[in-house]
């Protein structure tokens, strides 16, 4: 069995089995494997390790409880896995940035993680480095279902996202020629949206199977070389110290963004990234 089909067994069975008792160990004993074996294939695949998939899939499902239904704050943190509801209010904060009352009371709910899911043509695709440009092209309308799949793989990096509102503002830079795309065969790998005007990225998106293979750094001199008429361009992400940051913001450090000022968007605590030159970009994602 190849690596991404293992991955696929593996998440399959969490999400049958979410609301039980889940450890690496039992994961591993139940698929076949060795827990050193799975840790590294599974953190490797995903870019989480699977203690922090489940964490962030359970607090999801609970968050979705917390909006969609009338369930004790109490009975949804012991569906969640946590044997005192201090204990989920406490973990719950720290990932979603209110206490779970108030995540209740605002009616506004947005995931931590979704499933993760591997069709078909990902389990075909053979990795490799990304670096030529001319694999860039711009998206179009017929392309927002394969965009939005891998907005699915990437909700980890993007608080507050609402996929209907994101949707709105993609068909807005489509019809503009600002939002571009890169696939492997029939997967999309990597997606960017930036406005001309001002420099700003609004989305950078990129397939776990294909971090540190150069697809961020590609986009990027596309977007500076094509679409840009100045030197600075500026990005959002989580201020540092957020538990709920899966590496996004070290990863825009990687590519050379420098720390400007702290913001808050959307009621989430964020922290403007900026990066001056095409010179800046000569490091892989």
């Amino acid at each position: 069995m190849e690596n991404i089909e293992i991955i696929v067994a593996t998440i399959y069975y969490i999400e049958t089995n979410l609301d039980e008792p889940l450890t690496l160990e039992t994961v591993a004993d139940v698929l076949g494997y060795s827990q050193y074996h799975l840790h590294r294939m599974f953190t490797k695949t995903v870019g989480l390790t699977m203690h922090e998939y489940i964490q962030r899939r359970r607090l999801t499902e609970a968050a979705k409880l917390l909006v969609f239904s009338k369930n004790p704050i109490s009975e949804i943190a012991l569906q969640a896995g946590y044997e005192s509801q201090q204990a989920f209010s406490s973990i719950f904060k720290s990932m979603y940035k209110l206490p779970p009352q108030r995540f209740r009371k605002n009616e506004d709910f947005y995931p931590l993680q979704m499933r993760f899911e591997f069709d078909e043509a990902t389990l075909k695709i053979k990795l490799k480095e990304y670096h030529a440009e001319q694999t860039i092209f711009f998206a179009s309308e017929k392309d927002i279902p394969e965009w939005i799949r891998l907005v699915r793989l990437v909700i980890d990096g993007f608080p507050c996202l609402n996929e209907e509102e994101h949707i709105d503002t993609l068909k807005k830079y489509i019809a503009q020629k600002q939002a571009l795309m890169m696939k492997e065969g029939d997967v999309t790998i990597g997606i960017m949206m930036i406005s001309c005007k001002s420099g700003s990225i609004d989305f950078l998106g990129i397939h776990p199977l294909y971090r540190n293979r150069g697809v961020a750094n590609a986009l990027l001199k596309k977007a500076m070389k094509e679409l840009i008429d100045h030197n600075e361009i500026s990005i959002t992400t989580y201020r540092e110290g957020d538990k709920a940051d899966t590496g996004h913001r070290e990863a825009l450090k990687d590519l050379g963004f420098a720390e400007a000022e702290l913001l808050v968007e959307f009621g989430y605590p964020t922290q403007k990234m900026t990066i001056n030159s095409i010179k800046d970009t000569n490091n892989d994602e």
